[in-house]
């Protein structure tokens, strides 16, 4: 979201299992968030109203991807029930029609966050190349970070450091 309204302000933005439209994001929520939905509703806006859509369209990432100006990577677990990868898979197709650098890391046994460890530390090992790489800074190349782990890179592998050939080792 900051990367939309103050694009200026950071030199990057990481977004770990982000909703990119907050429309789809409410209207994909699971049966058992059903009691939070009331409270999203009130919080950030309610997709049910013409006035909540209009509200949730001028705060979604989605409707400002054209703002973004700095590198993006996302990660995101394709199981996720909370944040479905729909939500990923749309501000990425966005940001690569603009010609806008993203990284999008997606873990196909993963839901929400990254809990088998072998994810967490792929995701992190990509995460501080791309931190290093934007902010300057020292970073240890991936090495096995990847052993056990089912990242993938659907896009925006050449964007970071090492990621393609580290894709390629047998994991």
């Amino acid at each position: 979201m900051g990367l939309t309204f103050t694009p200026d302000t950071f030199a990057c933005g990481v977004a770990v299992c982000g909703p990119s439209n907050l429309t789809t994001f409410e209207q994909s929520i699971p049966p058992y968030w059903a009691s939070e939905l009331e409270t999203l509703a009130k919080r950030v806006g309610d997709f049910r109203t013409e006035d909540g859509r209009k509200l949730l369209e001028s705060r979604s990432p989605l409707t400002r991807a054209g703002a973004i100006t700095r590198p993006l990577l996302i990660g995101q677990g394709a199981n996720d029930p909370r944040v479905k990868q729909a939500e990923s898979d749309q501000i990425v197709k966005s940001m690569q029609a603009r010609g806008i650098p993203v990284s999008y890391m997606l873990f196909s046994d993963e839901g929400h966050g990254f809990y088998r460890p072998e994810n967490g530390k792929a995701f992190r090992a990509v995460q501080e190349t791309f931190l290093a790489q934007c902010l300057g800074g020292k970073y240890q190349p991936v090495g096995d970070d990847f052993k056990g782990s089912t990242i993938a890179a659907p896009a925006g592998a050449e964007q970071v450091y090492g990621l393609e050939d580290a894709l390629k080792q047998p994991r």
